[in-house]
């Protein structure tokens, strides 16, 4: 007699630190069973010791470990009810665009874009079962620029638009929606006043405001979303700014 899972599952990819960390412990506190993935092995070994929370190690922009990724969790929860696509390269800045290195150009591409097309490629089938949703995590890069930033700001701006294309592909059995954060001090930054003064809510946002919407974002309270960009940023792009 097959096995039943009535508890629902969840894959968090660069879950082993920041807004991963603190979206994957908040969703083992609503009641899922979590899995995180990570690239980096240590840490995530450490993060899930400390949360008591499962890792396996997944290189999102390989397809053979999003596959066997995808298969681990199935093995170990016997459904998949929630994908949130976190992982990619964080920083930036990556030089002059004359300057840009085709090899940096595609890493950025491959970790933050391809590796969100390949978990959704492979977890669809399970989502669908389940009824599932998927968060995509972009950024506010995607909307507005500083100089150097091309690679970065091309793969957050082709998350937003890769969610909406999901989103139509896989509705209505799975919703897929995408979070862009703005300045999130997931390091414990020293920060100054001016930092805080220049958002509108006047704080520079932690890794749990985000979590806080990825889970509102997969639960049945959010039935009625799907295909949108939550820009999360403390109101810095509604803001004018004459100098």
């Amino acid at each position: 007699m097959a096995r039943e899972y009535s508890q629902k599952a969840a894959l968090v990819t660069g879950g082993a630190r920041g807004i991963g960390e603190a979206t994957a412990v908040l969703l083992a506190a609503r009641g899922y069973r979590v899995v995180i993935a990570d690239r980096d092995a240590q840490a995530g070994r450490k993060t899930a010791a400390e949360t008591e929370l499962a890792f396996m190690r997944c290189d999102v922009a390989r397809e053979s470990d999003v596959r066997a990724c995808v298969r681990q969790v199935l093995k170990r929860c016997g459904r998949l009810d929630a994908l949130v696509n976190n992982a990619g390269i964080a920083s930036p800045v990556s030089g002059p665009v004359e300057k840009l290195a085709l090899t940096e150009w595609n890493r950025r591409i491959g970790a933050n874009l391809t590796g969100m097309f390949l978990m959704a490629k492979h977890a669809a089938p399970h989502l669908r079962r389940s009824r599932g949703a998927i968060v995509n995590i972009a950024s506010t890069r995607a909307l507005q620029s500083e100089p150097d930033t091309e690679a970065y700001v091309a793969s957050k701006g082709g998350v937003v638009a890769l969610t909406h294309a999901l989103a139509i592909s896989l509705g209505p059995a799975v919703r897929v929606n995408c979070v862009s954060p703005g300045w999130i001090d997931t390091k414990g930054a020293k920060l100054r006043r001016a930092d805080h003064a220049q958002h509108p809510v006047g704080r520079v946002g932690q890794p749990e405001d985000v979590a806080e919407l990825v889970a509102f974002l997969l639960s049945d309270a959010a039935g009625f979303a799907s295909g949108q960009n939550y820009v999360l940023d403390g109101g810095m792009t509604r803001k004018m700014i004459y100098v």
